[in-house]
C-alpha cells in the first residue's frame, strides 16, 4: 500500500515533520510519498494563500499520484480537497475533515490552531461540512503554524490556554489542528481536562481506511484545455474519462 502525502505549502521543514509522524503512525503499513508544494505560500494563514495552495496540491498529485492507493492532504483547512477528489484516481483525504469527523462523533468539539485569519476560514469549512452544530468552540493563537512547527516549546502555554478554553465553553474534545502542530497534542494533553485529537494523527487513520481497496464514487469529467499549467496537471484535466476507466480498473483488481 502506498500513500501520497501532499503538504500544500511550499515548506520542507513543515513536509518532513509531518512525514516523520505520519510514518511513525503507519508502523510499516504503508509506504509514504511525502512531497511539498511547487509554488505558493511557505505556510497557509490566508485566504489567498489557500487559494494558492489548492493549485499547488493539483499540481501534486498529478505530478505524483500515478502509483498512490490514497492520498492525504495534510493541510489543515485542506485547500482544494474537493477538486484533487475530482481528478484523484484513489481516495483523497484532508487532515482537517478527518478529524471534524473524528472529533464530531464523540459530541461537541472544540478547535484550536495557529493564525488567527483561519478562525472565519474554518467556520465556514466546518459549516460546509454540515459540523456547525457539533463545533462549541474555535480559538487560534497569533503564531502560524509555520512559526509554531519552528518554535514549538514557545507556544505550548498558548495551546494549553486555548485548550482550556475550548473545555469551558463547552467542548467534549478538542482538536489541535495542523500539519505544523504535529506531536504537540500529547505534549498539551495532560494540562487540558478534555481529550486532545492530533489532526495529523486522525488524518493518518483516515487514510488508512480509505486505503483498504473500499469502492468510492467518482464525478465523470469532460477534458477541459488549458494554458500555462505544468504539463502533468494539463494533461490530467484533458484525461479525466480515461481517469474514470483507470479508477474502474483499479477497484476492480484488474490493474495494480
Amino acid at each position: 500500500m502506498r500513500i501520497l502525502l501532499i503538504n500544500p505549502n511550499t515548506s520542507p521543514h513543515v513536509t518532513d515533520l509531518v512525514a516523520g509522524h505520519v510514518r511513525a503512525q503507519l508502523d510499516g503499513r504503508a509506504e509514504l510519498c511525502a512531497v511539498t508544494g511547487r509554488f505558493g505560500a511557505r505556510y497557509i494563514a490566508s485566504r489567498a494563500a489557500a487559494a494558492i495552495a489548492g493549485h499547488a496540491a493539483l499540481d501534486a498529485l498529478a505530478e505524483h499520484g500515478s502509483a498512490c492507493d490514497a492520498v492525504y492532504l495534510a493541510c489543515f483547512g485542506d485547500p482544494g480537497l474537493l477538486a484533487l477528489r475530482e481528478l484523484s484516481r484513489v481516495p483523497v483525504v484532508g487532515m482537517a475533515e478527518a478529524a471534524c469527523r473524528e472529533a464530531a462523533a464523540r459530541g461537541r468539539f472544540g478547535i484550536v490552531t495557529g493564525g488567527s485569519a483561519w478562525e472565519p476560514m474554518l467556520r465556514e469549512f466546518v459549516a460546509s461540512l454540515g459540523l456547525s452544530d457539533a463545533l462549541a468552540s474555535l480559538h487560534t493563537v497569533a503564531p502560524s503554524g509555520g512559526t509554531i512547527a519552528s518554535d514549538p516549546d514557545a507556544a505550548l502555554a498558548m495551546l494549553v490556554e486555548a485548550g482550556r478554553a475550548c473545555a469551558a465553553s463547552g467542548s467534549e474534545t478538542v482538536i489541535l489542528g495542523g500539519a505544523g502542530l504535529a506531536g504537540l497534542a500529547a505534549r498539551i494533553a495532560p494540562q487540558v481536562p478534555i481529550p486532545v485529537i492530533c489532526s495529523v494523527e486522525a488524518g493518518t487513520r483516515a487514510v488508512l481506511a480509505a486505503a483498504d481497496g473500499s469502492a468510492t464514487a467518482w464525478p465523470e469529467l469532460d477534458p477541459v484545455e488549458s494554458v500555462g499549467l505544468a504539463p502533468s496537471l494539463a494533461a490530467r484535466l484533458l484525461d479525466s474519462r480515461r481517469g474514470s476507466e483507470m479508477r474502474s480498473l483499479h477497484r476492480t483488481g484488474a490493474m495494480p
